[in-house]
């Protein structure tokens, strides 16, 4: 495609892990290496290694102006995919090809020399980027007052903190006009107004100079503000891609438990079991049967429920203590709870609950992202639009015409 910046085609990048202990003294490191022979000589073989692919097979092109979110659990690739981007490592086999220049800002100080000033690494990352000391001197007052460091500038950045690393890192990347922005899950060290601030540049960098942006990040709700359309990594492999609220979803659905909860065979103690009944065209309520046990018995049990959107953002909950139950179960024998909602205050759409179980103010178990349920609400006139746009909350409204 004429427009497209960013090319990947069968990516793979392979680790060899080797099970070798490391040593920190001669002595240690002469008799392993002399073992090593030995093995070699007697049986053919050193230590044991094994492949780790942390990316596989991964294809997806890239228009200019398009900005991409990246999502999935730790170790899916995403850092990887990014360093092969931004040129830090080289793949194992298939195809990149990048047209322009690339600001990559993917863990704190990334490109930062630490006995330099911040004025010194400013010109030394615009020179990075191949641009001229004219052209950086013409950016330096906005990307100082981005950064907010004017104090520190002329200290060096080995005395930073973690925050103003950061900052001057973004404001470097966000202003030295590279065609493809490249963000990793570093922003999540600065405070959230720096954040908010970070994401309304990104979103200028987009939408007002047609420049390219990836972004990474495990904040739902900062991948639904910039990104219209997003990839799902998962296993290194690229598992999903479209727009961003459908990968979301689909994340959620891979990650999270299903309907019902099952502990793990060999867990002795806490939560159990949840079975979760939705509402539907014969019942309004939503319902969670849990099942728990503990080794001793709870003077005060008490247990706890809270439900998510899809965007991890939490809707509302209760506990026992907030609506006390009529009689609370005081042994150590298995019991079971049930909660219920009436007349579930929300739209149609996926969400999820996290449990916990106390005794009193000592937490005793807690289960979080339990079960994944999707709610289907019956109760809109059959023409109603969808009201995926106005919040997952409903809530009645009393209208009336007239003076």
């Amino acid at each position: 495609m004429p427009d497209c910046v960013i090319s990947i085609e069968n990516l793979s990048k392979r680790y060899v892990i080797s099970h070798e202990l490391r040593h920190d003294n001669l002595r240690d490191t002469l008799h392993h290496t002399a073992r090593k022979l030995w093995r070699r000589f007697r049986w053919g073989t050193g230590f044991r290694t094994e492949e780790f692919w942390a990316l596989r097979d991964v294809s997806f092109a890239v228009k200019q102006g398009d900005v991409l979110g990246i999502i999935g659990r730790n170790g899916a690739g995403k850092s990887t995919l990014l360093k092969i981007l931004s040129r830090i490592t080289e793949p194992t086999s298939g195809r990149v090809a990048i047209r322009g220049r690339v600001a990559s800002l993917l863990e704190v100080g990334t490109g930062f020399h630490p006995e330099l000033t911040g004025r010194d690494n400013i010109f030394l990352n615009g020179a990075i980027l191949g641009m001229k000391r004219a052209e950086i001197r013409r950016k330096f007052d906005e990307i100082v007052a981005f950064a907010e460091v004017e104090k520190f500038l002329d200290t060096p950045v080995k005395h930073y903190s973690s925050g103003m690393y950061v900052r001057l890192a973004f404001a470097v990347a966000a202003h030295l006009e590279p065609e493809i922005l490249i963000v990793d899950e570093v922003l999540a060290v600065g405070d959230a107004e720096f954040q908010k601030k970070c994401l309304g540049k990104m979103q200028s960098v987009a939408t007002n100079e047609g420049r390219t942006v990836l972004f990474v990040s495990h904040n739902m709700d900062a991948i639904v503000q910039l990104c219209p359309a997003a990839l799902l990594l998962q296993h290194g492999r690229l598992a999903y891609a479209g727009r961003t609220e459908d990968v979301i979803s689909r994340y959620f659905q891979t990650t999270r438990g299903t309907g019902n909860y099952q502990a793990p065979p060999d867990k002795q103690h806490g939560i159990l079991q949840v079975v979760t009944q939705v509402p539907n065209a014969q019942c309004a309520d939503l319902v969670f049967k849990i099942k728990y046990t503990c080794v001793a018995p709870l003077k005060t049990p008490t247990l706890g429920v809270v439900i998510y959107s899809m965007k991890n953002a939490p809707l509302f909950g209760t506990n026992t203590l907030f609506d006390p139950w009529d009689t609370a179960p005081r042994f150590a024998s298995v019991n079971v709870v049930t909660v219920t909602f009436r007349n579930v205050p929300l739209w149609s759409g996926m969400y999820y609950a996290s449990f916990w179980l106390s005794d009193g103010t000592t937490q005793v178990d807690a289960v979080p992202n339990a079960v994944t349920f999707e709610l289907v609400n019956t109760r809109l006139p059959v023409n109603a639009p969808p009201a995926q746009d106005i919040g997952p909350i409903r809530v009645r409204g009393e209208w009336t015409s007239g003076l």
